[in-house]
C-alpha cells in the first residue's frame, strides 16, 4: 500500500490491541511478551532424573532391588555416612540429560522365577511414563543390565557397618 500526499494511513495504538495495556508494553518496544510461564529457562541435574527412574523402576513387580552386588554393598556403606554419595534410591541408575532429552542407564537385581524379558519391558514402559510425565523430557532409552537374580533362600549381603 502507497501513501498518497496529505494523507495518512490507520494506525491503532497498543489499548487497541485485545489484552494490552501500556503496563505490559512498556520497555518492550511495543512487541508482546510471551506467557510468563515460557519466560526463562529450566534445568535439569541428572540426579533428578536418576531418582525419579529409580523409585520407577523399583515400583515394577519381579525388580528386588537396584544396583550390583559391588555396588549395593559400597552403596551401604556410602550411606551410612553422612554425605556419602548417591541415595539409595538412584543407585544402579546413570542418566545423561541434555536440554529436551535423557537416556538412562539402569542396573538391576530381579526375583528368581520372574521373567526377565517381561520385567525389563515393564521397568522401561515405567521409567520412560514417569520420566517424561514429571520432566518433559523425551526419554530416547532405558538400557538395563540384569545383574542378579535374588534366590528366594538368599539373605541380604548387606555389610556390617564399620563405624556406629
Amino acid at each position: 500500500m502507497t501513501e498518497t500526499p496529505g494523507r495518512s494511513l490507520p494506525t491503532t495504538s497498543g489499548n487497541d490491541l485485545p489484552g494490552s495495556s501500556d503496563a505490559t508494553r512498556k520497555g518492550t518496544g511495543g512487541r508482546r511478551l510471551p506467557e510468563p510461564g515460557s519466560r526463562g529457562r529450566t534445568t535439569i541435574a541428572d540426579g533428578v532424573v536418576e531418582k525419579i527412574a529409580g523409585l520407577a523402576a523399583k515400583d515394577v513387580l519381579g525388580v528386588h532391588t537396584m544396583g550390583g552386588g559391588l555396588s549395593r554393598t559400597f552403596g551401604a556403606v556410602r550411606d551410612r555416612v553422612p554425605g556419602g554419595g548417591k541415595s539409595s534410591v538412584a543407585r544402579g541408575v546413570k542418566a545423561e540429560v541434555g536440554e529436551v532429552q535423557t537416556a538412562i542407564d539402569l542396573e538391576i537385581v530381579i526375583d528368581y522365577g520372574v521373567s526377565i524379558s517381561d520385567v525389563a519391558r515393564a521397568v522401561r514402559e515405567n521409567v520412560v511414563a514417569a520420566v517424561e510425565r514429571m520432566t518433559g523430557l523425551e526419554v530416547v532409552e532405558v538400557n538395563i543390565a540384569v545383574s542378579d537374580v535374588k534366590l528366594p533362600d538368599e539373605e541380604e549381603d548387606e555389610p556390617e557397618p564399620r563405624i556406629q
